[in-house]
């Protein structure tokens, strides 16, 4: 295979997967939204219960005691509580790739010259207030870990 198609392919297979990782991202949140939302605090209370039960009944001298349960719903909970952390960073890794990619257009933008006819007269640069615009990706990942 020739070395340009070779790069054609590498370049639409990065083409998909950045399409992948939207679809991935986007499904994500809506996971997230779903989850939060279907826990309500008489559905928390009946799981606890139910799983109190559960490990009541299994209880094997020596193999599940009371203390072991504690510790691997413990590590559940962390290790889901990582993983909503990393994805957080990936949304906010991201964000600021945009960011950049807005930023170096709009300085493409600038340094050509425009005609002297096209040019506008100097304005002002609006102001965006900060709530308007939003909060920052390392900021939305702060408050995206806190949850």
């Amino acid at each position: 295979m020739k070395f340009g198609a070779l790069q054609r392919r590498v370049k639409r297979c990065e083409q998909v997967m950045a399409v992948r990782i939207g679809e991935t991202q986007d499904n994500w949140g809506v996971l997230s939204q779903v989850w939060r939302q279907g826990w309500s605090p008489l559905r928390i209370v009946l799981v606890g219960l139910a799983g109190g039960f559960i490990a009541g009944k299994l209880e094997v001298p020596g193999k599940v005691n009371g203390a072991r349960w504690l510790q691997m719903v413990g590590s559940v909970s962390s290790l889901f509580a990582s993983a909503q952390a990393a994805f957080a960073t990936v949304v906010a890794a991201q964000a600021a790739e945009t960011a950049d990619d807005a930023a170096d257009q709009t300085d493409e933008a600038t340094e050509q010259p425009a005609p002297a006819a096209a040019r506008p007269a100097a304005q002002p640069a609006p102001t965006v207030d900060t709530e308007l615009r939003g909060p920052r990706p390392a900021e939305a990942a702060t408050e995206m870990s806190e949850r």
